[in-house]
């Protein structure tokens, strides 16, 4: 790459030859665009940034000055530029050619504004990526040509997809080493839509690149004719992530508590989510006691109505008990309140995690001392399955149940991110030990015998009947529930087609409405389970990101799903709801198993060969499982 530093064109000149004031304004109306940039080590990660940079002319003269002189100093492109010393700033990270830290970089084009986090790729420094991924609505993850898919490629994808990053694009890099062949670029993407099918992501863009020499970086390449989706930046400035901020449900963590003279009490903190208005009657917990909003305080004025993000100081209108650690919300929608939480965690600490660790959690403005009761499990990063485990080591990702010494205020971060959200503290060196986004609530119930209570606990299960329309689902369902309710056990049957008819009438059959639904249909299971009801569900759930969102949901250790195994021709031959015959005639598409897909369990809990057997012999089998797992004698 041969650059000439004369030619180059600096933003400085359209700060002075421009109103001042009016590129601010105009750039502070700008979408902005919070990105996380990961991967494996020495996959490009820095170069690539620092490329976006030089070639949209948003480097300053001193700055790209300076790296011209670190260039030669470190002697790492044969006397060019290397743009990957625009972010690697510790000086270990430019002697060693790696990243370390999290670097953050800003800048804007005529369209958008972005806030770049530069993570580190070497696995010992996981934690940093956990970090930076945390504050980001976007993830780049770069994958070297030469080497493909590698594990640290899984982690990074698994950590951004927990910590909420629902849009990723895969660029994959230093495609000028494999001669820019369109069989590897195809390769590695099919390779990385293997195992993303089982992460929690709505989108999935895939790019090649040469960060180095700039091909589909800012410009087209010529060797790369093949790809039709255009460069990288033009696909970031044109793409649109739905805002992340929660407007429904307000939440105000107080951080500090103003009494600057005895005539003025006001409560400072920034706006976690929703938004107020003088004179909203407010609920103050954990007392849970109620008062009206009196005014807000901005630092030049007093705004009617304040929202999500916004530093205010809010005052009441009576005296009640509000410290820090106390929350703000509104009273017909307040957040959970409890002792015990289900959380994935990141573990970011040399010492491991043990069952019966005693930590701090910190949530926002919350400092509870906590104890890790259990873990539940840990993922297998390659395979992106869950082990058995009784702790966690440095950069493994687990899912763990936790009780507190005191109440914590939180949501689920599936709910509201910032308010379901913690860090664990080592007591004894007040170092971070690890990450985590909360899941649910863990509802214990008072009992006289907790042998019994167990065992009662266990009877309320979701029974989770997935298979192609036409493999049996509903008749063996209705079979199982008919049974089971001649023995007396509470119990219904929660079928696909009925909810498509009242409650999710209003959704169609893409991916997003088939998730949405799935998402519904998981929630009424767990009111249902909660209120002492065994559920029977029977619905398609073609994808397997969407049977673990239902996992989740409900608690791993209340669902259970069953494969129900049929073929699609056995299916076509039944085809009870005639859909198969309107597929053949034109008359609909989007039939699981015939244009759109259908992924089957990889681990059941058990399997049904709904073809070679009758629905009865099918429900027996599954009677028999429930029997299993729930104490009952079914005879």
């Amino acid at each position: 790459m041969n650059t000439n530093k004369s030619q180059y064109i600096v933003r400085e000149q359209e700060l002075i030859n421009e109103n001042l004031a009016g590129y601010l304004k105009r750039h502070e109306q700008k979408e902005r665009l919070r990105l996380l940039v990961a991967g494996s080590v020495d996959d490009g990660k820095s170069t690539l940034i620092g490329r976006l940079l030089y070639d949209s002319h948003l480097i300053y003269k001193d700055h790209l000055d300076s790296i011209y002189k670190d260039s030669k100093q470190y002697n790492t492109t044969q006397n060019e530029i290397d743009l990957s010393l625009l972010t690697d700033g510790l000086k270990a990270e430019r002697e060693q050619g790696i990243t370390i830290d999290v670097a953050y970089r800003y800048f804007s084009t005529e369209n958008k504004s972005f806030i770049i986090c530069d993570a580190p790729g070497h696995e010992q420094y996981t934690r940093n990526m956990a970090t930076g991924a945390s504050h980001c609505e976007m993830a780049l993850i770069l994958i070297d040509a030469q080497n493909g898919v590698k594990p640290q490629t899984r982690r990074h994808s698994l950590i951004a997809s927990i910590m909420g990053i629902r849009n990723i694009v895969v660029v994959i890099n230093k495609m000028d080493t494999v001669d820019y062949k369109r069989s590897v670029f195809e390769s590695i993407k099919n390779d990385y839509l293997s195992f993303s099918n089982k992460l929690n992501i709505d989108s999935i863009h895939f790019i090649p690149i040469s960060a180095l020499t700039g091909e589909n970086v800012v410009e087209g390449s010529s060797n790369m004719d093949w790809f039709l989706g255009g460069p990288l930046l033009n696909y970031l400035e044109s793409v649109h992530i739905q805002n992340d901020f929660n407007l429904i449900d307000f939440r105000f963590p107080v951080q500090y508590v103003l009494r600057p003279n005895s005539s003025f009490r006001g409560y400072a903190g920034t706006i976690a989510s929703g938004i107020v208005r003088v004179g909203d009657e407010i609920v103050v917990m954990p007392s849970q006691q109620r008062t009206r909003v009196w005014s807000i305080e901005c630092f030049d004025n007093s705004p009617g109505e304040a929202f999500a993000s916004q530093p205010v100081v809010i005052t009441t209108e009576d005296e009640v008990d509000i410290s820090r650690g106390s929350l703000l919300c509104k009273p017909n929608n307040i957040p959970s309140f409890g002792n015990s939480i289900e959380a994935m965690i990141v573990w970011m600490d040399s010492n491991p995690l043990e069952i019966g660790s005693e930590y701090l959690l910190k949530s926002n403005t919350q400092l509870i001392p906590a104890r890790v009761k259990s873990v539940r499990y840990k993922y297998d990063v390659n395979q992106l399955s869950r082990l058995d485990a009784s702790g966690l080591c440095i950069n493994d990702i687990g899912r763990v149940e936790i009780v507190l010494q005191r109440p914590l205020i939180f949501d689920t971060f599936r709910r509201n991110s910032l308010m379901g959200s913690f860090i664990l503290i080592d007591r004894n060196s007040n170092a971070t030990s690890g990450g985590g986004v909360i899941l649910d609530q863990v509802v214990r119930r008072e009992a006289d015998d907790e042998s019994a209570l167990q065992k009662e606990e266990k009877r309320c299960p979701t029974i989770w009947l997935t298979g192609l329309s036409g493999s049996g689902k509903t008749t063996i369902g209705q079979i199982v529930v008919s049974r089971l309710k001649e023995m007396g056990v509470n119990v219904t049957l929660l079928d696909g087609d009925s909810l498509r008819e009242g409650l999710n009438s209003n959704l169609g059959f893409s991916p997003e409405d088939r998730r949405e639904n799935i998402r519904r249909a998981a929630e009424v299971a767990k009111l249902m389970n909660g209120a002492g009801l065994m559920v029977i569900a029977s619905f398609i759930s073609p994808y397997r990101s969407d049977r673990e969102m239902a996992s989740e949901i409900i608690g791993m250790d209340n669902f259970y799903d069953v494969y129900v195994d049929a073929d699609v021709e056995t299916c076509i031959k039944r085809d009870t709801k005639g859909l198969y015959a309107k597929f053949a005639r034109g008359e609909m598409s989007g039939l699981t198993g015939m244009d759109a897909p259908y992924e089957a369990p990889e681990n059941p809990s058990i399997r049904i060969e709904s073809g070679n057997e009758s629905p009865v012999q099918s429900a027996e089998k599954v009677l028999k499982f429930i029997s299993e797992i729930t104490g009952y004698e079914l005879s």
